[in-house]
């Protein structure tokens, strides 16, 4: 496997003339920095302006390894070939290594750039990236990627130090200022520059390694934009790069290779989703949720960014009110916050009636009033962040049970905070710093039976159990909050505005049926989207009839499982739904909410006509477009099916064939919205917008229709 790595953008406050003076103090050897035991100049070119400067460098490097390793491998240490490109006119340098040793058995490539701050010329940048990719090494294999990497991860924040390092030196000895590279002026000039004319700053060089995929995530497009849509602070040099000092006021202290894995998965979000990207933390949170793998966060991360999209969670803080039942008898509340800066919220569990808030209101206004506490924790981790001057990612809760007893383990309530569990850990990972529960009664251990195989491992470190009074004192309350905003229902000074809950009137309880009913549980379960599943040869057509030229068609959609083409015809027939002869065993019926409208004895060119080029959508993917139409009539969407070799005038490859006989029985599963837009409603000329492929991209604020959906909260990509 190739181990990849990449920086965030590091920042010196010196101008880059200076930081190259520091630079070449490294060489011929760095005695700060242990493992460099020298270098060897190979070659060495200069311009004839003296404008590049191109130095080929053997360099050595002590490994810190096992003696019996070493004996085995039979060397002491290892080559690299270092290329060093100065561009003075433009202020680059660009550094690019690779092994010399074992070259054969394992491939190492490091690209490194210094370039000048686009925003202040004053400062210098540097970036960079670097591969791993251990063939074969004698059976050690995994030893040697483990030593590499812990060694190579050791030394990078090393490597800003020695700079620093020689800054200081440099600064110490009087030298504070070097003068810019400017050309020669010779008697045959007849133009010549003013003194204090400055060259064009360039943009970054190209950065190129043997391996392609190594600076895959070196160039990106799109701004940061947060979860919710609004924008975040404008921090970093470049609009869609991260600075290290940016992740370290507002993310924390991460290791190089944890901050690697933000900056990668982070870019790869925006490569696949040219809309709204989350916000920082909140993809931080998934790779801390699972150990900073790339893979696992990106499949839970996707997997939560649909069912955002599905349910418009984004836009709950804006239009959920809770019920005047919810507001009098939901016992728990923001209060303040804990000694380390995280907002607190309370919970009086052992005073809620579970039971009557269930029958009252139902399940799903519950779930709903919980994530807009959940969305309203990220909110004030934000505001404290900016209040107290640190990092605040997370917020603690203090669960209290005093009351606690049997009906709480009334079966349906227990299911419904089951679920809930569920839902926020599988959306909100790493959101609770902290769990303190207090006065927990004998009963307890029984709830705890029951949830705690729904919570997940770095969860459970969070909480802290006290029972009866041992919460007071020492190592108790007051440790973690402070003695002036302690409860006044815990033995404190402070007036807490929490609801003290209490038995909910059964004047209140509604019945099933008013509840399947309820205005709150359609806000819930109703989305603009639609879901559809597509079969092999039962593809999902959607009807769209246009009654004035100019209208522009327009489509928002998902592939949730498998991969399909999609397709846009035209037609002067209204084409019927069309129902499958049951009587033939042969011909599958549509499948669920699977349409079909394209009669069979269509003839395509006759009785339809495609208008767009068909386009192939592969799982996970989600795609944007629109159409002018140029004629009235019926216009019809269609998702099929993709085969691998369809479409090919060539024979299909065993491989392919063997691909589409794996996968046939399998369903395509798509999630899809679609709008029509009069042509009154625009001024001037329109033309198609071409379908576009992102990653769950986010809902228009303007889109105010709806339709049923039929999926389910929990989508696998």
């Amino acid at each position: 496997m190739v181990q990849k790595y990449q920086s965030p953008v590091r920042v010196y406050k010196y101008t880059f003339e200076m930081v190259m003076a520091a630079y070449e103090k490294r060489f011929p050897t760095c005695p700060l920095i242990p493992v460099f035991l020298g270098s060897e100049k190979l070659s060495e070119y200069k311009s004839e302006d003296e404008s590049l400067h191109i130095v080929e460098r053997s360099c050595k490097l002590n490994v810190d390894a096992p003696r019996l390793l070493k004996k085995i491998a039979g060397v002491e240490y290892v080559s690299f070939i270092q290329k060093n490109t100065v561009n003075w006119k433009e202020r680059t340098l660009l550094i690019e290594a690779h092994n010399e040793t074992f070259s054969n058995r394992v491939i190492v490539n490091e690209v490194c750039s210094y370039r000048v701050h686009p925003d202040n010329e004053e400062w210098t940048c540097f970036e960079q990236s670097a591969s791993l990719d251990i063939r074969s090494f004698f059976g050690f294999e995994s030893t040697v990627e483990k030593i590499a990497m812990r060694q190579y991860t050791s030394n990078i924040k090393r490597g800003k130090e020695v700079i620093e390092h020689y800054l200081n030196e440099l600064t110490a000895q009087g030298v504070k200022h070097i003068p810019r590279w400017t050309p020669r002026v010779t008697v045959a000039t007849t133009e010549t520059k003013p003194e204090n004319s400055r060259p064009a700053m360039a943009p970054l060089p190209d950065l190129r390694v043997e391996s392609s995929e190594l600076l895959a995530h070196c160039s990106t497009k799109e701004p940061l934009t947060s979860l919710c849509g609004q924008e975040t602070l404008p921090i970093t040099p470049d609009a869609d790069k991260l600075d290290a000092d940016y992740i370290e006021r507002y993310l924390g202290q991460l290791t190089p290779m944890q901050e690697s894995c933000l900056i990668q998965l982070r870019q790869w979000l925006q490569e696949t989703h040219k809309g709204k990207i989350p916000k920082d933390e909140h993809i931080l949170r998934f790779l801390r949720a699972r150990d900073f793998n790339i893979e696992k966060a990106r499949e839970i991360l996707c997997q939560s960014l649909t069912w955002r999209k599905q349910y418009q969670v984004d836009y709950i803080l804006q239009v959920w009110r809770p019920p005047q039942v919810l507001v009098d008898y939901y016992t728990g509340g923001w209060h303040y916050h804990d000694r380390d800066g995280r907002p607190l919220y309370i919970l009086r569990l052992g005073q809620m009636d579970t039971k009557g808030l269930l029958k009252a209101v139902g399940e799903e206004a519950i779930l709903r009033h919980v994530l807009s506490i959940n969305e309203d924790g990220q909110k004030r981790c934000e505001e404290n962040t900016k209040v107290f001057g640190r990092p605040i990612t997370s917020w603690t809760c203090l669960v209290d049970l005093e009351g606690l007893n049997m009906r709480h383990l009334w079966r349906p309530g227990v299911k419904a905070l089951l679920r809930i569990i569920e839902v926020v850990e599988a959306n909100y990972p790493e959101t609770l710093g902290r769990l303190l529960i207090l006065r927990a009664p004998r009963v307890f251990p029984v709830l705890w039976t029951l949830v705690n195989p729904f919570i997940n491992e770095n969860t459970r470190q969070k909480f802290l159990i006290y029972s009866g009074n041992n919460y007071q004192g020492t190592g108790g309350l007051i440790d973690y909050i402070d003695k002036e905003i302690v409860p006044d229902f815990l033995g404190g000074d402070c007036l807490c505005n929490i609801p003290e809950g209490g038995m909910v009137p059964k004047s209140l309880y509604q019945t099933e049926e008013m509840l399947e009913n309820a205005d709150q549980i359609k806000l819930w379960t109703e989305t603009i989207y639609q879901s559809a599943t597509v079969v092999k040869g039962g593809p999902h057509e959607k009807l769209i009839e246009i009654l004035e030229a100019s209208s522009v068609i327009t489509w928002d959609f998902d592939i949730l499982k498998g991969d399909v083409v999609f397709n846009i015809f035209h037609s002067k027939r209204a084409p019927q739904i069309s129902r499958k002869d049951s009587a033939s065993p042969l011909v599958p019926l549509p499948i669920g909410n699977n349409v079909q409208l394209i009669e069979k004895n269509w003839v395509l060119g006759v009785d339809y006509s495609p208008v767009e080029t068909p386009l192939i959508c592969r799982e996970g993917e989600s795609v944007q477009g629109s159409h002018v139409t140029r004629w009235p009539g019926f216009y019809i969407l269609q998702w099929k099916m993709h085969s691998p070799w369809s479409g090919s005038s060539n024979l299909p490859r065993v491989d392919d064939v063997l691909a589409s006989l794996q996968v046939s029985s399998h369903k395509c599963k798509i999630m899809f919205y679609t709008e029509v837009l009069a042509s009154e409603d625009f001024r001037g000329s329109m033309t198609s917008l071409e379908s576009c492929h992102s990653g769950f991209s986010q809902l228009s604020a303007g889109t105010t229709s709806s339709s049923q959906s039929q999926s389910s909260s929990h989508i696998s990509r």
